[in-house]
């Protein structure tokens, strides 16, 4: 590939401590791409890695002209990382690819032949999850389904981050201004004709998920509040009923203090019913502060990301 020809296709993997798995990854790239004939380009966008995963990206991108290291002045977390990515890929596609190999390489052609269909965007649905505990696949499927129905827009289930998008997709997605990204949902906010693709997803190749189950319940919280105020209606609805309850029972205390002449009757509900609407209202002031923090956060207008420092052999430069 001549330095002035942009390539057709263009793979974006976001990096955090992945050293052990990156030689394999970009050899099984590397294989697939060549069968594929297109030119192309990869890169890689490190999160801010701590095991050299940095190092091995510089010297990797110094040694191959198709490969592109970013890296970033800290970690700000994948939503940022692959921002930060979709801003380097020239290619007339993009397909984004973790590093750990669970979304298998040798797909690309398949998501090629949809792209060069007619597809701005070839979406990967997780028909099995290899490798993964049932309890995680269980919430994983409970999750995108409560999303979908919480949310505005439709958000398809069982989808993550594997998928390809037309240059345009890329385009529109680098010129939305939030800040709070949460990037499932903004594939399928842009819109544009989406082909859905079954495949079974594989075990980590090699590394240790970064992913815990309070990591996970808070990226899962974030993309709720990201795409739907539902929360906060259900919420005044809660509110509404419980007030509703408390004028009921208001009225059942009087009556019984006028008919039967008792003037402190259901010591023990009535504690109860105090309790239960603290407990409220402490939800509904969690909830509402949830969507005031990040209304905070995008006042700020800080960066989604920041580079430390692009790689690319072909301009024989590091900026």
């Amino acid at each position: 590939m001549e330095n002035s020809a942009l390539p057709n296709l263009s793979i974006l993997v976001p990096v955090y401590n992945e050293r052990e798995v990156l030689p394999l990854a970009f050899e099984r790239i590397s294989q697939v791409m060549a069968a594929t004939g297109l030119s192309y380009e990869v890169v890689f966008v490190d999160d801010g890695s701590r095991d050299g995963s940095s190092l091995y990206l510089v010297q990797l991108a110094s040694e191959h002209a198709n490969i592109c290291s970013v890296q970033l002045s800290r970690n700000f977390g994948k939503e940022a990382a692959m921002s930060a990515g979709l801003h380097y890929c020239r290619g007339e596609a993009t397909v984004i690819l973790d590093a750990d190999l669970q979304d298998p390489p040798e797909l690309i052609g398949q998501m090629v032949e949809a792209w060069r269909a007619g597809a701005d965007v070839v979406a990967m649905r997780r028909k099995n999850r290899l490798g993964e505990t049932w309890p995680k696949r269980a919430s994983a499927h409970v999750y995108y389904r409560v999303l979908n129905y919480l949310s505005d827009i439709n958000i398809p289930a069982d989808i993550g981050d594997f998928r390809l998008i037309s240059a345009r997709v890329v385009k529109a997605l680098c010129a939305l201004p939030e800040r709070v990204r949460y990037m499932k949902g903004l594939f399928a906010w842009v819109g544009y004709p989406t082909t859905v693709i079954d495949y079974v997803r594989d075990p980590r190749a090699a590394g240790q998920t970064k992913w815990n189950y309070f990591r996970l319940l808070a990226f899962a919280w974030e993309g709720i509040c990201a795409f739907s105020v539902r929360p906060l209606r259900w919420v005044s609805g809660v509110g509404l009923l419980s007030a509703l309850a408390g004028l009921v029972y208001g009225a059942v205390i009087v009556l019984e203090a006028l008919v039967m002449g008792n003037p402190v009757p259901g010591y023990p509900s009535l504690i109860a019913f105090i309790i239960f609407l603290g407990g409220t209202q402490l939800i509904a002031t969690g909830i509402l502060g949830e969507y005031v923090g990040k209304t905070y956060l995008e006042s700020k207008q800080r960066p989604v990301f920041l580079v430390e420092r692009v790689v690319r052999s072909e301009a024989s430069s590091a900026s």
